[in-house]
């Protein structure tokens, strides 16, 4: 939406708090699973993993939730190089509910790899593992068929020096199918590729930029973050900004990386003044340890704090 008005929904990552024991990553190592292999153990638990999602999903749909991170942790061994197993025919089912679910209530879902997904490694294992990430996350956002696919991925490693490290990353990333080069979205990190260079890169490879404002805050080097917002939110074209948004652990320089429980409102009020004159729609995911729990305890001190206009559990009007 471009107008007077700007809606901001506010998603949170994987995990709910509030629901007990349901969680949709449950998981076995490798060298469990080889001291007897037997198929039906990951089928249990990705039937387990999906069938957990759901209830999520719901859960997210009764709270107004409209954005969300699903997790990589979906399928079991999914990715480890030694397997090879179908993780999409057999639960057709499934994940057509899911999908279901996700579309009747306009949901926004995407993913966030984890650190094992390094598109500019030097290290040719490293490289095949991540096509095969990428690939597995692909896979199931085509099997709950999400139009508006988003992969998110940190530029990597700075071994030989930030120059190499990017020309790597457009080298690897040239050599990804059309179909996943369309879901990567790139985000800038806490210590190495700040969001300038992320919207260098972003520009050459055609792709959308995340800001983590948490990590720009740890990351930056000329400019306040008012500087760059009007590339980012160009990046994405016609479609819905998404933004990182999380507090520091602590002030002290340890902590100050890692992220707290819950949101400091006070940072968070002061972040939502620099977007407004924007006027466009945006969805802040919010990366706190307290996932939904912290994501509504923002809402309530939003709402007594401020006069933004909610216009349900999670979404208001500024």
């Amino acid at each position: 939406m471009n107008g007077d008005k700007m809606i901001i929904r506010l998603g949170y990552v994987a995990l709910s708090k509030t629901l007990d024991n349901v969680t949709s990553s449950k998981t076995i190592t490798y060298a469990n699973y080889s001291k007897e292999p037997n198929q039906n153990k990951i089928d249990l638990l990705i039937q387990n993993n999906l069938s957990n999602l759901e209830k999520i999903l719901n859960y997210n749909v009764k709270n107004n939730i409209h954005f969300y991170r699903l997790t990589s942790k979906l399928i079991p061994l999914a990715t480890h190089p030694k397997l090879n197993f179908d993780y999409i025919n057999k639960f057709r089912k499934q994940y057509d509910q899911l999908s279901k679910i996700i579309h009747e209530n306009k949901m926004r879902v995407d993913f966030h790899p984890d650190q094992f997904t390094v598109l500019n490694s030097t290290n040719q294992t490293v490289i095949t593992n991540t096509f095969k990430i990428l690939e597995y996350h692909y896979n199931l956002l085509k099997a709950l068929n999400i139009t508006n696919q988003i992969i998110i991925l940190h530029v990597g490693s700075n071994v030989f020096g930030k120059q190499n490290s990017l020309t790597r990353f457009i080298n690897n990333f040239n050599k990804l199918s059309n179909e996943i080069k369309k879901t990567i979205a790139i985000e800038n990190d806490d210590k190495i590729f700040n969001i300038e260079d992320v919207l260098k890169l972003s520009k050459i490879i055609q792709v959308p930029v995340v800001l983590d404002y948490h990590h720009h805050v740890c990351n930056h080097i000329k400019y306040d973050i008012d500087y760059y917002l009007p590339e980012i939110i160009k990046s994405w074209n016609s479609k819905t900004p998404k933004i990182h948004f999380s507090s520091p652990k602590s002030k002290l320089k340890k902590d100050f990386r890692s992220h707290s429980e819950y949101i400091d409102v006070e940072a968070f009020i002061n972040f939502i003044e620099k977007l407004k004159k924007y006027q466009i729609d945006i969805d802040i995911m919010i990366e706190a340890k307290g996932k939904d729990e912290a994501l509504f305890r923002l809402v309530r001190q939003l709402k007594y704090r401020t006069n933004y206009k909610f216009i349900d559990e999670t979404s208001f009007e500024i």
